[in-house]
């Protein structure tokens, strides 16, 4: 017995067991559900294209993956992380892997533990296949894929609160396995956490620290989302105490890196105002998504074609550009040059409602919530005043080193306002280099365009 207890890992001398829940579908109904839940995520939130962020968040996730007790792994999932720029603090996971935490969190986080616990939290659920499980005792695995979206299309629908009254239909579903759940990810979560270096009591501080940090008035979201039974806090250090990690990772150079990278840009937007943004462009998702890059993109046509949206619109448009309509904005842009992380050639326009009946204040508005969307641009001057299809309007050049290319790349937005109060927008874009080949076309679609509302 002793040598026995000498060639165990410290981590794993007298845990917890925990027994996976009685589960009747199999793992690809997992993995199936987490990927048509991914893919309404990535329609709607604003995802962070940053490689340093991305990279680093991908890196502990992997670490935290690869520590999964042996008896919880499932090769058919596949555990993907990608950071939601959204200052609110949460962070969720999908069957059979994506996985998703907001900037907030780790913003929120005194160190890399506290945000390695959350994550690990969330792993365990997929691990422990809750979403199936809870099907399961419902009875229907559609009506699991109708409940994950409800409860995302509510946290799009409205904000924060909108997330509470998208999840109202689903309370009583949850509360009957929220503290078994729970508690078993908690376990679970600490040690994997101490499987992979880390002290499984930071999972226990961060609900201190994201509770301190939401001033009081209202639990954060994460918190609000994983309901405590009153003695999570308790028995994660009770785990942990049985969990030996010498020397555990907490406050590294890293998370050090990021987090100040994260404070440098813009301020993020909240679930609120990431709703607003849906609403203005209808909800309708990312038409795009679809296409594949390429390095090499067709210079714009000399031929133009016309684009008419009912009688109050008209553009020409060069004819080898690709049209793609999403409620009241559309996009245009060659075959190479669109694919899920939006255009790198092309032109955009739509209409949204202005913040103020001033034109000057609400094209800055436009052109601050462009820049929170889009963290990688930087905007080169102050707002130029022009001219817009006969009618006074506002320009602003941006740019920044494309996370879809790694290029240089330049957009510049001209905003103006129509009779009904609301403005119109329009933008162009093309890679810093190929500025040359791109501003004739550009320019020939902007002389080209007429608004008659």
């Amino acid at each position: 017995m002793l040598w026995t207890m000498a060639v165990l890992p410290a981590a794993v001398i007298g845990q917890t067991q925990i027994n996976m829940p009685r589960n009747r579908y199999n793992k690809q109904d997992d993995v199936k559900l987490g990927r048509e839940a991914a893919q309404q995520v990535e329609r709607q939130f604003p995802i962070l294209n940053d490689g340093l962020i991305d990279n680093y968040v991908e890196d502990v996730g992997q670490r935290l993956v690869a520590a999964i007790p042996p008896q919880f792994r499932h090769p058919e999932f596949n555990y993907q992380f990608d950071v939601v720029n959204a200052r609110d603090i949460n962070a969720f996971a999908l069957p059979g892997g994506p996985m998703y935490v907001n900037r907030g969190m780790i913003e929120a986080a005194r160190n890399e533990g506290e945000m390695a616990g959350v994550m690990a939290h969330e792993i365990a659920h997929v691990a422990l296949r809750h979403a199936t499980a809870q099907a399961t005792k419902q009875g229907s695995l559609k009506n699991q894929l109708g409940m994950l979206g409800m409860i995302l299309g509510g946290a799009i629908a409205g904000g924060q609160t909108g997330a509470q009254l998208g999840m109202l239909g689903a309370q009583a579903w949850m509360t009957k396995y929220s503290r078994e759940y729970e508690t078993q990810s908690d376990i679970l979560g600490a040690q994997i956490m101490a499987n992979a270096g880390y002290d499984p009591r930071d999972l226990a501080n961060m609900f201190r620290t994201i509770a301190q940090q939401s001033g009081g008035s209202r639990g954060p979201e994460w918190l609000s989302s994983h309901p405590d039974p009153g003695n999570r806090y308790n028995t994660i250090n009770r785990e942990a105490a049985m969990l030996r990690v010498s020397n555990p990772i907490q406050y590294t150079r890293e998370f050090a890196r990021v987090q100040e990278r994260l404070r440098s840009m813009p301020r993020a937007m909240s679930m609120a105002e990431i709703e607003q943004r849906v609403q203005r462009t209808g909800g309708a998702g990312n038409p795009t998504a679809g296409g594949r890059y390429s390095r090499s993109v067709e210079y714009p046509s000399r031929s133009m074609r016309a684009y008419t949206a009912g009688n109050w619109v008209r553009v020409n448009v060069p004819s080898n550009w690709r049209e793609f309509s999403s409620g009241p904005q559309v996009t245009f842009a060659p075959e190479g040059a669109y694919g899920e992380n939006g255009i790198t050639h092309g032109v955009m326009m739509g209409v949204t409602q202005g913040n103020s009946g001033n034109l000057n204040q609400s094209a800055q508005d436009y052109i601050s919530g462009l820049l929170q969307a889009n963290p990688y641009l930087r905007q080169q001057s102050g707002m130029q005043r022009t001219n817009l299809s006969g009618r006074t309007a506002y320009a602003a050049a941006l740019s920044g080193r494309s996370p879809v290319t790694g290029r240089e790349e330049n957009v510049t937005v001209y905003v103006t306002q129509l009779q009904s109060g609301e403005i119109f927008w329009i933008a162009t874009v093309a890679p810093s280099d190929e500025s040359y080949e791109y501003n004739a076309a550009f320019r020939g679609v902007l002389s080209s365009l007429r608004l008659n509302a």
